[in-house]
């Protein structure tokens, strides 16, 4: 038998894509990564499906790509991109996003007008 540390890619070949992912808490059953097609995980899907309620625990957004090999959690620049959509459609926060909120948008403030 050959030594080699060669082993079999679980990743499809020839795709160099971001892939985004959600991680959902279920509460006594604990967190997992939210199952979802392959065509729904680019970011733009992520976030409308954010604002639409299909994740209502969310914990975090996780992007990667394995052709570029890299992973981060972009939680925070997604809770401001959800922020910025709302506001841009004069819609409130939908309640399932309160938690992601609290748990990546630490330092937003509500600006005010001075009226004179």
């Amino acid at each position: 038998m050959r030594d080699t540390d060669w082993t079999p890619s679980i990743v499809p070949g020839g795709e160099d894509l971001d892939v985004c992912l959600v991680v959902n808490d279920f509460g006594r059953r604990g967190r997992a990564w939210c199952e979802t097609d392959v065509e729904a995980t680019d970011l733009e899907t992520v976030i409308q499906d954010l604002l639409d309620g299909q994740y209502w625990n969310s914990v975090r957004v996780v992007s990667f790509n394995t052709g570029e090999g890299w992973s981060r959690d972009i939680s925070a620049n997604v809770a401001g991109e959800l922020r910025r959509r709302c506001e841009l459609e004069m819609r409130e926060i939908p309640p399932s996003l309160d938690g992601f909120f609290a748990r990546h948008e630490s330092d937003h403030r509500q600006l005010t007008l001075r009226l004179l």
